[in-house]
């Protein structure tokens, strides 16, 4: 299966151009031959564009999902939207299943490429530190895994690297390809080059990191998407500056590495 993040530029109060950009990059990964693209958290208005999230915020059917799935179906390729600011009040009232029946969540949404929805993911950990995020913003509740294209495939979101209980509980439901849409900004580089690859090495699984690139008024953000292979070697990466990162990836490679380091299955209860 071949595998390309795309890594955006994202700037804010650009919503057209954020899209348009999205859109192109779904279109040239799907003729360079991907299988699955994957978006940056938020890039559709900036992670860190905190004052733009409510009128931002639409349903899981609003536009900007809709014309993304209408992209993956277009160009037949599976697509995880990576995240858009979710409107819980208007998903509810579109009979949709929320965490809360108001407010808003920071939601990836998976397609596959006819265009289906395989899967919702709501960001778990709100960053801290006084962040504006867990102000504005309402945890996840589900942790779905999903099959598609010979993987078991989860979603988590940047802040969420650093719970490694979260990716146990993933691999418990068999998860062997880990998306994890960010927005990762400097200056903590080595800890996004550390965190993916432990969770990489932990479960024996790849993890693909979609950050975005650009600059807002608080913070740049690092780049440097990556995938990760079942033992945490850097398959491919990027730079700091717009990109497409592209890998084959193997369920395959999982088996084997599983059989040869059958590191869980000596695990033991505490």
């Amino acid at each position: 299966m071949r595998l390309a993040l795309a890594q955006l530029e994202v700037r804010e109060a650009d919503r057209n151009g954020n899209r348009d950009r999205a859109l192109d990059a779904i279109e040239r990964a799907a003729a360079d031959g991907a299988d699955l693209v994957a978006l940056p958290e938020l890039w559709n208005v900036g992670y860190f564009a905190f004052e733009a999230y409510e009128r931002g915020a639409e349903s899981l059917v609003g536009p900007t999902l809709t014309r993304l799935r209408e992209a993956a179906r277009e160009h037949g390729v599976a697509l995880l939207a990576g995240s858009v600011v979710e409107d819980l009040a208007a998903s509810a009232a579109d009979g949709e299943a929320v965490p809360a029946e108001e407010g808003l969540a920071n939601t990836a949404v998976l397609f596959d490429a006819d265009g289906e929805r395989l899967a919702v993911y709501r960001k778990h950990h709100l960053f801290g530190y006084e962040s504006a995020e867990t102000r504005l913003l309402t945890p996840g509740e589900r942790l779905p895994v999903v099959d598609l294209l010979g993987f078991r495939v989860a979603v988590t979101t940047c802040y969420d690297l650093r719970f490694p209980e979260q990716f146990r509980a993933l691999a418990d439901e068999g998860a062997d390809l880990v998306l994890v849409p960010s927005a990762w900004p400097y200056p903590r580089v080595e800890h996004w080059r550390t965190l993916p690859r432990a969770r990489a090495i932990e479960n024996l699984a790849y993890v693909a990191t979609v950050n975005g690139s650009g600059s807002f008024e608080d913070a740049d953000l690092v780049g440097r998407s990556t995938v990760y292979d079942p033992w945490g070697t850097t398959v491919a990466s990027a730079g700091d500056e717009p990109a497409l990162v592209t890998a084959a990836v193997d369920p395959e490679r999982v088996a084997s590495v599983r059989g040869e380091f059958p590191a869980l299955d000596d695990r033991r209860e505490y």
